[in-house]
């Protein structure tokens, strides 16, 4: 199985935010045991450095962003990908349309976000973290 994980998700498990920590640390110990094939767009590494910048100094910054890619791969896309994302008015934020084009690309079989609602028009299906648990364990019961 394979997954794009959007920023929200990482940021939750990078800033152990309450409510939502617990099911995004389930989901990097999958990716990090082998059990599920992550990635994050690339355009979220940027993201997660400027959304940091309130928690921590910039040299642990760099140090959690590195050690999250020993767990994720790195999505990203070809210019034709970015010019069809330019032209999709379906999507009302331009950086959800990037990423649903980071999980075609990646071969995701979801997007795990918690901002399904901002996915309806998503190539790639987007389910929350909790529903992405919930379809791993039945599938591997």
């Amino acid at each position: 199985m394979k997954i794009l994980v959007d920023s929200n998700v990482l940021v939750d498990y990078i800033s152990i935010r309450v409510p939502y920590y617990n099911h995004a640390y389930e989901i990097f110990k999958l990716c990090a045991n082998k059990k599920v094939k992550g990635a994050v767009a690339v355009h979220s590494i940027p993201n997660l450095y400027y959304i940091l910048r309130k928690e921590m100094d910039a040299p642990t910054r760099r140090s959690v962003i590195k050690n999250m890619l020993l767990v994720f791969d790195v999505a990203g896309i070809s210019k034709e990908m970015a010019v069809h994302a330019l032209e999709n008015e379906e999507f009302k934020d331009f950086e959800d349309c990037l990423q649903d084009e980071y999980a075609v690309s990646f071969g995701a079989d979801y997007i795990v976000t918690r901002n399904v609602k901002d996915f309806v028009n998503s190539s790639v299906k987007a389910i929350t973290p909790e529903e992405f648990l919930a379809v791993y364990k039945e599938e591997n019961a």
